[in-house]
């Protein structure tokens, strides 16, 4: 048994970056990790296995509509399920072993297991107890589901399950038209599925701008996705060889089942922090299970800290990784900070949709006066060459000061264009200041430009 500085519990994103940040300032840093490898869900189960399936199939689709156009001809390529599945956990396992290079780098210890805290300052794994003078807890989130959709992992799957199907199914449904439902729908829908979306409200991507709402969802269409919107899922049945959906309309009420080979549970993540003894420490929780912290970080037991998806606010792994050093420099002694109001969101479906700070809607419930500046895609000559002419760039600005309070972005390259606008906002950009900064040509960051533009005097290419 050693005694520590830091214990930190988890090892995603949040977690693996605050105990590199611990290191960093001096102070002796363990992880505790329950998985055979290094970086949580993001690494392992999420963000990055999506993102390899989510290329891979974007270039089957490249392959299949658009090599023609471009003189480039022959048979299109078949898909060899076993080998994407494989280069996907290529793609993990880089980035795993990745994380452990840094953790022996940083003399950072894993202390391999899973974790409980029978009292302030203690960690006990298996049998033994750990020391630390401060515990962050890094739990992250697990999938959720709703009344009457069980998981199985097999016919009704989480995200996990999605992303390591024995094979393509023909037909898909499924639950939730968020950020996860529709990145592993577009996946499975340029594969060949059948792909059906069902929605509680009334519109895909809640909290998203209403314009990207609505120009995302046509582009999706015309890919092949099927939307029912406004429809309350009853229940889902299975099989050895299908699922039944249950749903009801809530304009009418009217019924309806749908049928599908696989059922994509996609209806949000909730924290995981059970096993913990959190309720025997008498941690204090939020009424959605999440660990109520203070401006620092710090929940209401001396010395115990939580940060990333077990916490309070969007789950996201960039927002995990600011709370990690933040909370790192606190313990540390230092000032950590996180400026909540610009932290960015993006959904990698192609096109790609990103956005910062505040939606119209938002505004407008504020009672706060406001300008837009749009340019769309197709004014972009860089866009327009790769075939992803639709979309656009939104840019909303104070009416009076100029100061940019909000963007919104739908076309390539959305998720990399969105972070001019983060600095800008980090520093209290107006939007003349973009406006006014040369941007080379062509790229699609002019589009940004022209949208700083339109909130002055006009676009250029309007």
């Amino acid at each position: 048994m050693a005694n520590y500085d830091v214990i930190i519990i988890g090892a995603g994103p949040g977690g693996y970056v605050c105990a590199i940040r611990c290191a960093q300032l001096g102070l002796k840093t363990a992880v505790v990790e329950g998985r055979e490898t290094l970086g949580g869900t993001c690494l392992n189960v999420g963000c990055i296995p999506s993102k390899a399936l989510l290329h891979a199939t974007h270039s089957l689709h490249e392959a299949e509509h658009n090599f023609a156009r471009m003189g480039l001809k022959g048979k299109s390529p078949s898909v060899d399920w076993a080998q994407m599945q494989a280069y996907k956990q290529e793609v993990v396992a880089q980035n795993t072993k990745g994380i452990e290079f840094l953790f022996k780098k940083n003399r950072i210890d894993w202390i391999k297991g899973w974790a409980t805290i029978p009292a302030p300052g203690q960690v006990k794994v298996g049998e033994e107890v750990h020391k630390a003078r401060r515990i962050v807890i890094a739990t992250g989130s697990e999938p959720a589901t709703i009344p009457g959709v069980e998981i199985d992992e097999e016919r009704v799957v989480s995200s996990t399950g999605a992303l390591s199907l024995p094979k393509v199914p023909k037909k898909m449904v499924v639950i939730g038209a968020g950020v996860i439902g529709l990145e592993l729908g577009s996946v499975y829908a340029r594969l060949g599925t059948q792909v059906t979306v069902v929605e509680y409200l009334d519109t895909i991507t809640p909290g998203m701008d209403s314009d990207v709402q609505k120009t995302l969802q046509r582009i999706l269409k015309k890919q092949g996705l099927t939307f029912i919107l406004g429809a309350a899922v009853q229940k889902v049945t299975s099989t050895k060889t299908k699922a039944k959906v249950a749903y009801q309309l809530r304009k009418d009420s009217s019924e309806a089942t749908l049928e599908a080979d696989i059922v994509l549970v996609a209806t949000g993540r909730k924290p995981f922090t059970g096993g913990l003894g959190l309720e025997a420490l008498g941690v204090e929780l939020t009424p959605r299970g999440q660990i109520r912290t203070d401006g620092h970080w710090a929940t209401n037991i001396p010395g115990i800290y939580a940060i990333g998806d077990a916490i309070e606010g969007p789950m996201l792994a960039h927002k995990a990784e600011d709370e990690g050093i933040a909370v790192a420099e606190v313990l540390a002694g230092k000032a950590g900070h996180v400026n909540y109001a610009v932290i960015p969101s993006v959904i990698y479906t192609t096109p790609e949709v990103a956005s910062v700070g505040l939606t119209e809607q938002e505004l407008k419930e504020a009672g706060r006066a406001y300008k837009v500046g749009k340019f769309s895609f197709m004014g972009n000559a860089r866009a327009k060459a790769v075939f992803q002419g639709e979309g656009f760039v939104k840019i909303i600005a104070d009416a009076e000061t100029d100061r940019i309070l909000g963007a919104h972005i739908i076309g390539p390259a959305a998720g990399d264009m969105i972070h001019e606008i983060c600095v800008a906002m980090e520093f209290g950009a107006a939007a003349q200041d973009v406006a006014l900064t040369c941007h080379a040509h062509p790229t699609y960051s002019e589009a940004v430009r022209e949208a700083a533009l339109a909130c002055g005097d006009g676009a250029i290419h309007a």
